[in-house]
């Protein structure tokens, strides 16, 4: 690792951005693998060695009416498993494999597409699986609720700058809900394209950057299915499935 990977992934660590893991137990290590890791017709449990699929941990048909059984198993199986296999044949030789994928991520620049893409889709399912899980708190309480009141005014208020950011991202992308790096009390909404998030920091604009607590997939593949165009209603519908104990325990 060279000196300015180091001093960024250290600053960052220092506010709690990537020191307390986000997906990191769920998924494994970025040891490099062995065998083919580009079929994106992968199904679970078919990635190699290296950072693996995560389960679910619900039935496909779990947030139906939201997220229909089909959806949720090419979404799942086959898209999210993509980006598993190709992350891990990016980092065959790399000088980052064995890395975290938080470090991974906060470390990598733009012109590094392979691990930008595949890091980048990997680590932002592996979080929104985790924030659908069903069970949870259907609204935040506590400390979260605390700051989102605080920056948004209440619920409604981050429900509603939730489904503009996803509404306006032009093509596909995400939306977020973050923890700012330099103030936790302060959380804030974005957006960003494709498969970037707000941990790549020599990527996002500095406005974007910090903690993901919170990710919805506008990508096409998430609610074309069931939705069509009709994005707004598919974020409407995913907002009202969203596991709010688990976004809580995001938060460094």
């Amino acid at each position: 690792m060279d000196k300015r990977t180091f001093l960024k992934i250290s600053s960052l660590a220092g506010a709690g951005v990537v020191a307390v893991p986000l997906v990191s137990s769920l998924i494994g290590c970025g040891a490099a693998p062995s065998g083919d890791g580009g079929n994106s017709d992968a199904m679970p449990g078919d990635a190699p060695a290296g950072f693996t699929l995560p389960d679910l941990g619900f039935a496909h048909e779990a947030l139906e009416p939201a997220v229909d059984r089909k959806t949720m198993r090419i979404h799942h199986g086959k898209h999210h498993a993509g980006y598993v296999r190709k992350l891990n044949a990016a980092l065959e030789g790399h000088p980052m494999a064995g890395s975290s994928l938080e470090t991974l991520l906060a470390s990598i620049t733009a012109d590094d597409t392979a691990l930008r893409n595949n890091g980048g889709g990997h680590f932002n399912h592996a979080l929104f699986w985790n924030i659908l899980t069903p069970g949870g708190e259907q609204r935040p309480s506590g400390l979260l609720a605390q700051r989102i009141d605080s920056a948004f005014g209440d619920h409604e208020g981050v429900l509603k700058s939730l489904t503009a950011a996803a509404g306006s991202r032009f093509g596909s992308g995400w939306a977020w809900l973050v923890q700012d790096v330099n103030d936790p009390d302060r959380l804030f909404v974005t957006s960003t394209p494709n498969q970037d998030n707000p941990l790549m920091v020599d990527i996002v604009d500095a406005s974007s950057q910090g903690r993901p607590l919170l990710g919805i997939d506008v990508w096409e593949h998430a609610y074309y299915l069931n939705y069509q165009n009709r994005r707004t209603d598919y974020v409407a519908a995913l907002l009202d499935r969203v596991n709010w104990t688990a976004v809580s325990r995001l938060m460094a």
